[in-house]
């Protein structure tokens, strides 16, 4: 009897086991293959889009290399607007730096007017901070960058407007607000598209004519800019939604011809698995104040010694970071 008690329990762990076992073999496993083919195909693709920089593994600004998923990190986001050279060379079309900080869970953006006046190295002298890219690509645009806010950059990001409305397109589209009625020529059709004030939901072209519009804009550079760091909060809101987290792969291949960046193949993993989820909430924008001015009849925007300070010290505080002489 008492042997039968026991012959019954063990076939019922073993029907609980073997249940588990089902269990397993039809939920988790699948799963587990697909987010690791998921993996396989964004390393894939992300392989061809890295290049490394002249100046080596990190900043000279840095005594050693960052690690994404344990150190503050900054990214310079460089888009280009030079079709006719396939963009080789040319000017940048907008400059934002994004500051992440993986224990605050918190990033900073900042927008560099493209007319910016800052000191560009290979040209010897002060010129517009969009000029750096056509005499040095990514490397003397971040030079510059470094120079302007005195914080290392430790990534970048390039990406052509192909590139950007590729993204838009695949996340289904974001939403923004516009602030007033204004129209902008298509990149591709030359056609004008037409914006209302208000709420609005647009695909990747009408996008990017949202982001690139200046003349219209009563704060030319300055709205433009606002208007760009909207659309990177958009972004990021609706990448982070269930849907779009499992089409990293698909974002992956869609970037692969149009965009170039110093992250390694694993690197973009590590930082999507680290911010996650990200909320446009937790994105703080920082402002650059200044003046306009002529230099020999030429238009710049000279930034105030007193916001730049501002704006160094706010990075430089998130980003942990002191300069070896301090």
């Amino acid at each position: 009897m008492i042997q039968t008690r026991i012959n019954q329990k063990k076939r019922r762990k073993f029907r609980l086991k073997r249940f588990l076992l089902f269990i397993l073999i039809v939920t988790i496993l699948p799963t587990a293959f697909y987010f690791g083919f998921v993996s396989y195909k964004t390393y894939k693709a992300t392989a061809k889009t890295y290049n490394q920089l002249e100046r080596g593994s990190h900043s000279d600004l840095r005594d050693k290399e960052v690690t994404i998923s344990k150190d503050p990190i900054s990214i310079l986001l460089i888009g280009l607007e030079n079709y006719s050279t396939n963009y080789k060379g040319g000017h940048t079309d907008s400059l934002m730096v994004a500051t992440f900080n993986p224990v605050l869970k918190t990033m900073k953006l900042v927008s560099i007017p493209r007319d910016t006046y800052v000191y560009i190295d290979k040209k010897g002298k002060k010129d517009k901070i969009t000029h750096a890219y056509g005499v040095g690509g990514a490397d003397e645009t971040i030079k510059a960058v470094e120079t302007l806010l005195d914080i290392p950059i430790d990534y970048y990001v390039q990406v052509n407007f192909k590139g950007f409305k590729d993204v838009v397109n695949e996340l289904g589209g974001v939403k923004v607000n516009v602030p007033f009625d204004f129209y902008e020529h298509s990149d591709s059709t030359g056609k004008n598209i037409y914006f209302e004030k208000g709420p609005a939901k647009l695909n990747g072209e009408e996008a990017l004519a949202y982001a690139r519009m200046r003349k219209q804009d009563p704060r030319g550079d300055f709205g433009r800019n606002d208007r760009q760091k909207e659309l990177i909060k958009a972004i990021l809101d609706k990448a982070s939604t269930p849907n779009n987290i499992l089409k990293i792969d698909k974002l992956a291949e869609r970037l692969e011809k149009n965009v170039t960046t110093n992250l390694t193949m694993s690197e973009p993993l590590n930082f999507f698995k680290k911010y996650k989820g990200f909320p446009s909430k937790n994105i703080e924008t920082l402002k650059i104040e200044g003046s306009d001015d002529y230099i020999n009849d030429i238009y710049y925007f000279i930034p105030s010694d007193e916001s730049i300070l501002e704006v160094q010290k706010q990075l430089q505080t998130h980003l942990e970071y002191k300069k070896a002489q301090e």
